[in-house]
């Protein structure tokens, strides 16, 4: 299903009809995401809280309300579950946090990175497969890269982001195998970014695990607002979805690893700036959502 933020409640938009329920949040919702599972729902306000809400069917019971930011909390997200209940969110203070769930219904903060010069407004986690590892955009014009290591603790990796005006977005690619066709080996690690000098770029690690930036064909004429890079398939294309605020989505596709990549508006300019893009889990739906607090579903068709 799809998440849809109202100022202090959220829409649940499922196979059923919507199921809609008061947050308790005092301000502003902005993010909304539901675990692996899909028995857990996390929200974040402008009220400085995380929300977490437990999940049986159509009903949501608030299970636990998460502080430690002192500013707006932009975004949550989860960890994959083989490394426990874990949810890292990040806040317009400059500060990410990483909570978790252990014993079950007991959070506790277990990591507070505080190394960002202005707001972080985007947070998300890479493939399981790579580690528990955390890319973090921030408005400073850098991208962090937090790995969890040995000993309970944290590697921190400063990315400058070459726009320097800021980065909105942070999405990762899916873990393909690697090219010779190994299983045994992955694909590089690899993330799209959007920032505020209009531009989509995707960062690889090198074996030297040095980071490079490709800047994608300048499309958007205003900031970029979103990035979401498509779950795997069965083909071999890459797609990622970029939105901005001049009112429109782009989907990049790659037909093969380290070839150009090819940009197609989804339709005309939507009505109002567009603000997150966000794919169904097989990749086949894409969720829009505007400033004009319209969503709507985009499917492939036949002819691509």
């Amino acid at each position: 299903g799809f998440v849809v933020g109202r100022r202090h409640g959220i829409i649940i938009k499922m196979a059923s009809p919507l199921v809609s329920f008061d947050t308790q949040h005092e301000d502003m919702i902005h993010d909304a995401q539901i675990d692996y599972y899909s028995r857990k729902l996390a929200t974040a306000s402008s009220d400085r809280t995380v929300k977490v809400w437990d999940v049986h069917g159509e009903k949501y019971s608030l299970a636990a309300t998460l502080g430690g930011h002192e500013g707006p909390v932009w975004q949550v997200a989860w960890a994959h579950p083989k490394f426990g209940v874990l949810l890292a969110s990040c806040s317009y203070d400059g500060k990410v946090i990483i909570h978790r769930e252990s014993p079950a219904g007991i959070w506790t903060p277990v990591h507070t990175q505080a190394d960002h010069d202005a707001s972080v407004n985007s947070v998300s986690w890479a493939p399981h497969e790579h580690g528990l590892i955390l890319g973090c955009a921030s408005a400073d014009g850098t991208i962090s890269i937090l790995k969890h290591m040995q000993g309970d603790a944290w590697h921190v990796e400063r990315i400058p982001d070459p726009s320097r005006l800021g980065c909105n977005a942070l999405s990762w690619a899916p873990v393909t195998a690697a090219a010779n066709g190994n299983q045994a080996q992955f694909s590089p690690l690899k993330f799209v970014t959007g920032s505020c000098d209009n531009s989509v770029r995707v960062w690889t690690q090198g074996g030297d695990g040095a980071w490079s930036s490709e800047t994608l064909p300048n499309k958007h004429e205003d900031w970029v607002r979103d990035v979401a890079w498509a779950p795997s398939t069965s083909s071999a294309n890459s797609m990622i979805a970029s939105c901005s605020e001049d009112r429109t989505v782009y989907i990049w596709t790659q037909s093969q690893v380290g070839g150009d990549w090819s940009a197609t508006p989804l339709s005309t300019p939507f009505d109002s700036p567009v603000w997150r893009v966000s794919w169904s889990v097989t990749g086949n739906l894409l969720a829009v959502s505007c400033g004009d607090h319209k969503v709507t579903l985009w499917k492939q068709s036949l002819e691509g």
